[in-house]
């Protein structure tokens, strides 16, 4: 039997809403620190920013919805990978660790719910930032700042051209060259973590294309988001992006914001 959920989409939202902003308070506790940088594995890079917030988020995700299996970044690397269904939780506790450490504001922390291998919930909270992006499968999806709450939709895109979002430190430039050729692009940018996908959901870029490694977590919350406000994932193939996959590593994808060729 699948667990079972027992709050309403929005009301949920709002829960792992406050969940993401609490994490998003400790990572830039330590990000006002003079912090260690260590190595997993892979020789990617881990913080004890990364390390508090995945925990402050997996105990309130299991306070939440016990019975939902959790699948995170820092647990994952050390080997702590529940069985899943079709429902769990994907935790990325700090999605852009590179740029955390850069001191560029342009790190995230971000949750997805998964169901039936598609994102049906995001937060993306950008803690430097002072911004949450928020999106559940029914929509609409929004942004959270100083400012207010703001609606977020995809736009057509521009007569100028596409804005094309890219990894600020993972890029593989001949690859984007190469699928781009022949589309008219007015403007590239390159920005770090998830925001590439918030941008998309925002109205603020049309197309992110990507390449290079990525795992579930990476994208997850950010798909939700971009997918509530209008837009999609897709392998080069075209076929929807599913989650759940053996491993959790994703192929190669594009993100699109409306109509984005």
């Amino acid at each position: 039997m699948e667990p079972r959920l027992s709050f309403s989409n929005a009301e949920l939202l709002q829960r792992v809403e406050t969940i993401a902003l609490e994490a998003g308070r400790l990572v830039m506790e330590v990000y006002a620190t003079e912090f260690a940088v260590d190595s997993k594995e892979d020789a990617s890079p881990v913080t004890l920013a990364d390390q508090r917030a995945e925990a402050l988020i997996v105990d309130a995700l299991h306070a939440l919805a016990p019975d939902i299996p959790i699948v995170a970044e820092e647990l994952a690397a050390a080997g702590c990978v529940p069985d899943i269904g079709n429902r769990f939780w994907l935790v990325d506790p700090l999605d852009g660790t590179r740029e955390f450490i850069k001191r560029n504001g342009e790190f995230t922390v971000n949750v997805a719910l998964i169901e039936n291998g598609h994102p049906v919930l995001g937060i993306v909270c950008a803690p430097a930032l002072g911004t949450v992006y928020a999106g559940a499968a029914a929509g609409p999806a929004y942004m959270r700042s100083s400012a207010g709450t703001e609606v977020l939709r995809c736009r057509t895109v521009p007569a100028e051209g596409l804005t094309v979002v890219a990894s600020a430190s993972h890029g593989d430039v001949a690859a984007l060259d190469a699928f781009l050729a022949g589309r008219r692009v007015a403007a590239r940018r390159a920005i770090g973590s998830s925001l590439k996908l918030c941008l998309l959901a925002a109205g603020a870029a049309d197309l992110y294309p990507r390449f290079g490694r990525t795992m579930e977590w990476d994208i997850a919350a950010g798909h939700a988001v971009l997918v509530a406000a209008g837009g999609s994932v897709t392998d080069l193939a075209g076929a929807p992006l599913r989650y759940g996959k053996p491993g959790f590593e994703n192929p190669a994808f594009v993100a699109r914001g409306l109509a984005a060729c």
